[in-house]
C-alpha cells in the first residue's frame, strides 16, 4: 500500500512563495500520473499541476507561469514538488497530493495554504 506524505504549505503574503512536497513510497515506479490538486471552501477540488510517467506536465491556467512542478525518483521513493511563486489570495486552499496507478488512486491528507492580501 503506497503512502503519500505531504509537507510544506502554511501562510504567505500576496506575491510571496511557498513550496509543497509529496513523498510517495510503495510501488512508486508504477505511478502513471502524480501531482497536486486543491480545494477552497465551498468549491470543488481542482487540478493544480500533474506530471505523467513520461514527464509531461499539465498546469491549471490560473497558475501557469507562477507554479512549477518537478519530480524526483529513486529506488525508495518518488517526490513531487510544487514551487509556488507570486501567490495570490485566490490560491488559498487545502492542497492535496495525488497519485494514480492505472485504475487505483491515492490522496494525501492535505496541507493548508493561506495567502493574505
Amino acid at each position: 500500500q503506497a503512502q503519500l506524505v505531504e509537507s510544506g504549505g502554511g501562510l504567505a503574503q500576496a506575491g510571496g512563495s511557498l513550496r509543497l512536497s509529496c513523498v510517495v513510497s510503495g510501488n512508486h515506479f508504477g505511478i502513471t500520473v502524480m501531482g497536486w490538486y486543491r480545494q477552497a471552501p465551498g468549491k470543488q477540488r481542482e487540478l493544480v499541476a500533474t506530471i505523467t510517467r513520461g514527464g509531461s506536465i499539465d498546469y491549471q491556467d490560473s497558475v501557469k507561469g507562477r507554479f512549477t512542478l518537478s519530480r524526483d525518483m529513486d529506488n525508495a521513493k518518488a517526490t513531487v514538488t510544487l514551487q509556488m511563486r507570486d501567490l495570490k489570495p485566490e490560491d488559498s486552499a487545502v492542497y492535496y497530493c495525488h497519485a494514480r496507478w492505472s485504475i487505483i488512486e491515492s490522496w494525501g491528507q492535505g496541507t493548508q495554504v493561506t495567502v493574505s492580501s
